[in-house]
């Protein structure tokens, strides 16, 4: 004869399963819950991604519709007004000098994203790095009539010049990017310093301009790449984003860091700080001295 259950064992036994169904349904909602949030995160992905492109289609589109329509103004224009073509033609090489560092960022962002980008140090001449870029700009500078000041104290060895182990095309990326925002957002007959030291062994760069400046509130978002501070499909100023987004993960790479100091009105002043890799690639040696655009100082 089986064995009779006591109330005493019946509560138990009640108890145990109540226990064992309320930690299912906390199981089931913490569940529930996850689920909601992957597809909060997936939405707000969709969502960055159509912004992300918004933002890039922005920087693309206008400097080609603007290359393309002084194109066609080229070709109608007199052969008596030839000072005329001067110009656009001056115009056109300032929308592809935007559009070809624009694709450069890209494809960075790209790569990154893929994890397919790492360092490649060697022995750079950082002073003749900086000098390139700004050589670079100097049509740009001379567009908004702006001068750029650059000074430095580095201890030249011998050679003129200052080694310093880091990967030379990354540190380009990131003085273009910081640049040619300064440019862009200085104001007219304005002047941009750049100034380079060694301070404790690490390479510091600072790209300080004099122009509209940017807001506490804005600083909290300029180095993402999906955002603009001024999302206008059509807006004059270019927008700092994803320059600026490339240059955090580039130097985070190089274990490096960015601070900026700014106020509206008072323009603003981007530092990064590199460390010396202990690091040399063996199998990578590009030209430390290649200028990153390709400029003819004749050409006008």
């Amino acid at each position: 004869m089986g064995h009779k259950i006591t109330d005493e064992e019946l509560l138990v036994e009640l108890k145990r399963r109540f226990e064992q169904n309320k930690a299912t349904v906390k199981d089931l909602k913490l569940l529930n819950d996850e689920l909601k949030t992957v597809n909060s995160k997936l939405e707000e992905s969709e969502a960055l991604k159509s912004h992300f492109i918004s933002n890039i289609t922005n920087e693309i589109i206008n400097p080609f519709t603007s290359i393309l329509g002084l194109s066609r103004a080229i070709l109608s224009v007199d052969k008596e007004n030839w000072k005329k073509v001067i110009s656009m033609v001056a115009m056109i090489h300032s929308e592809a000098f935007t559009l070809d560092f624009q694709f450069r960022n890209i494809f960075v962002a790209a790569k990154i994203e893929a994890g397919e980008i790492f360092p490649e140090i060697i022995n750079t001449d950082v002073v003749n790095v900086i000098e390139s870029v700004i050589d670079s700009f100097k049509f740009e500078a001379r567009r908004k009539k702006i001068r750029i000041q650059f000074t430095q104290n580095m201890e030249m060895g011998q050679s003129d010049s200052f080694l310093f182990k880091t990967d030379p095309e990354k540190l380009k990326l990131i003085l273009v990017n910081l640049l040619s925002n300064a440019i862009n957002f200085s104001l007219e007959t304005g002047i941009v310093e750049v100034k380079a030291e060694i301070i404790d062994e690490n390479l510091v760069v600072s790209v300080r301009d004099h122009g509209v400046g940017i807001s506490k509130e804005n600083q909290k978002i300029i180095f993402d790449r999906f955002k603009r501070l001024d999302s206008g499909i059509n807006s004059i100023n270019r927008g700092h984003g994803l320059g600026l987004s490339v240059n955090k993960a580039v130097l985070e790479m190089l274990n490096g860091t960015m601070q900026i100091e700014s106020e509206l009105g008072k323009g603003a002043c981007f530092t990064i700080t590199i460390p010396e890799s202990d690091v040399i690639a063996t199998d990578f040696s590009p030209d430390a001295n290649e200028t990153f655009f390709e400029s003819d100082e004749e050409t006008f």
